[in-house]
């Protein structure tokens, strides 16, 4: 068979091989410890070396073993399109010859869109794909760089059928033209609600949720205006990467530099105004696509649709029968749609199966119980003991660190390297944000047995975690730890292959008659996701957590009685 390597060299920067209808795939941060692995200068091209190394191990093959390699462009030239030999020329001097000589660039819009299509299993889809820029538009299109791209997508061919434009804004000097980029935009208004320390876009959208939209609506619509065929313009220069500029709402001025000063309930309405006029936004070109594909299916990524509150409103309103976002749709994922690139379009091969879960990453490793840490002791062995007894611990409300499997592809935690706890009460929720030293309006996501999922919620949420679902209002007091202030939660539906979570929740349905756990990703705050039991170790040290599951050997804190010798009793 055919191995197809796909890559990213910008921020997010990762590696994803297919071969023999398998994938591969894995972000350099896991191994760097940089969160999204920024380089140290801006625009610095970096090669994901460890996680390429990682890829070609896994599937037992050499450099020289791989026929094609693809990777997303990301030079914002304003002479060149998809074909930019000289950042080609760049990108392939950073890999070993025989995987330089093969690469090939596309589009990074194109492989964003193309890491959802390619997996979603539709025949026909309209594809979005919403992000603060991708790969230079060329003479075709005019200066400027990908911001929203609209596709019409089938097995056979890629048309490119919806690009925002640059416009000439008023108030500019000048022949200056700016692009209208909704990421951007949420961004720029982001750093201006959410002081520095905490991450501004998905702060942000939990913040929302206390706020009232009503109260700057009318100032932040004005910003933002909606045209015939899904155009969108926004007022310079909040549409751009600009952080100096002032807001001024109420004579105050917001910046970068004082969100802090602004008191929370007014950084709560500002929050949720942004939020729903980014939305409405992104629901007005989704609509325009649906006129254009007439497809039954959307299929949503690049860095926007990293925002699960607008993909629930997406799934709802953009007049499409079927929502799939990406498995990763940030910019690591454009390595996942570059390898399937590869492999079904130029190499013809079959498309790979529909995903339920994303663990396409390296294993952790044995945990080692000669060296427990101080405060712990071991139960070696537990085998199918293990999820048994971990449920037993949960329904208890111990906190639980989880390392089970392949690590997961993305910035959500699926079950494989993640801290897990009881869903019931909402002081579970604020002593875990205390713990990962998050803002106490941050919310936690539920993993449910997916046959359940509509019992507990509208809707049946999603395998990565992408979307949010209303709580059913007759369940929400039995999961508080995971029910939002605003009657949401974030869902990962988990299948009945999923090697990670499924027995595990199972047994805790079984003890506590809930079909789903409080999950969250298993990191120290501003670090990745951990990848190795070792680092497993030192982070559930680090953050005291109750007990620490890696592979079938569990750790248990000294406070934590042995519940294999304790008669449990669920609360």
């Amino acid at each position: 068979m055919p191995a197809v390597l796909g890559l990213n060299f910008h921020h997010d920067t990762a590696a994803a091989l297919v071969v023999d209808g398998r994938l591969y795939a894995a972000e350099e941060e896991r191994w760097s410890g940089v969160k999204h692995n920024h380089p140290a200068r801006k625009g610095t091209l970096t090669a994901p070396t460890r996680a390429l190394q990682w890829c070609l191990e896994a599937a037992d093959l050499e450099p020289e073993d791989v026929d094609a390699v693809w990777a997303a462009s990301m030079r914002p030239n304003p002479a060149a399109g998809w074909w930019l030999a000289e950042e080609r020329e760049e990108l392939a001097a950073l890999l070993p010859a025989p995987l330089g000589e093969h690469l090939r660039l596309l589009s990074h819009h194109t492989a964003h869109v193309l890491s959802g299509y390619l997996l979603s299993g539709h025949e026909h889809a309209a594809g979005l794909v919403i992000d603060a820029g991708g790969s230079s538009l060329g003479s075709d299109f005019g200066p400027g760089r990908e911001r929203i791209t609209g596709y019409d997508l089938w097995p056979d061919r890629i048309d490119r059928l919806h690009q925002g434009m640059p416009a000439a804004m008023p108030g500019l000097v000048g022949p200056r033209r700016v692009h209208s980029s909704l990421g951007h935009f949420y961004r720029n208004l982001a750093r201006r609600v959410i002081p520095p320390g905490d991450e501004p876009e998905g702060s942000m959208m939990a913040l929302a949720a206390f706020g009232d939209p009503q109260r700057y609506g009318t100032h932040i619509r004005e910003l933002v205006r909606l045209g015939d065929e899904g155009e969108v313009r926004i007022d310079h220069p909040w549409g751009s990467a600009d952080g100096s500029t002032p807001l001024l709402l109420d004579g105050r001025a917001w910046t970068v530099d004082n969100a802090a000063e602004q008191p929370e309930h007014k950084r709560a309405d500002l929050a949720a105004a942004v939020q729903e006029v980014f939305a409405g936004s992104v629901v007005h070109i989704a609509r325009h696509l649906q006129r254009l594909t007439r497809a039954s299916a959307l299929v949503f990524s690049g860095g926007c649709a990293l925002n699960s509150h607008l993909n629930g409103q997406l799934a709802a309103d953009s007049g499409f029968d079927t929502l799939f976002v990406a498995p990763a749709p940030h910019d690591a994922g454009t390595a996942v749609g570059a390898a399937l690139y590869g492999w079904h379009y130029q190499l013809g091969q079959e498309r790979l199966q529909v995903p339920t879960d994303a663990a396409w990453g390296p294993d952790p490793g044995v945990l080692p119980t000669t060296t427990v840490p101080t405060g712990y002791y071991a139960l070696p062995h537990l085998g199918l003991g293990l999820a048994p007894t971990v449920a037993a611990l949960l329904a208890e409300h111990s906190i639980v660190g989880w390392v089970q499997g392949q690590l997961e592809f993305g910035p959500r935690a699926l079950g494989h390297r993640s801290i897990l706890a009881h869903p019931g009460h909402a002081a579970t929720r604020d002593r875990l944000n205390a713990i990962k030293k998050r803002a106490a309006y941050r919310p936690f996501a539920p993993a449910v047995l997916a046959e359940h999922a509509t019992e507990w919620f509208m809707s049946a949420g999603d395998p990565f975690m992408n979307r949010v679902a209303t709580v059913r209002r007759c369940r929400a007091d039995r999961i508080a730890a995971v029910t939002h202030h605003d009657g949401t939660a974030r869902v990962q539906s988990v299948a009945a292959n999923h090697q990670g979570l499924r027995d595990l929740l199972e047994q805790f349905r079984d003890l506590t008659r809930l079909p789903l756990l409080l999950n969250t990703s298993f990191n120290r705050k501003g670090t990745p996701i951990l990848r190795t039991a070792e680092q497993a170790v030192a982070a559930a040290v680090d953050l005291r957590l109750d007990a620490l599951a890696v592979g079938d050997t569990l750790l248990l804190a000294d406070h934590v009685p042995d519940p294999r010798a304790t008669s449990l009793h669920t609360r």
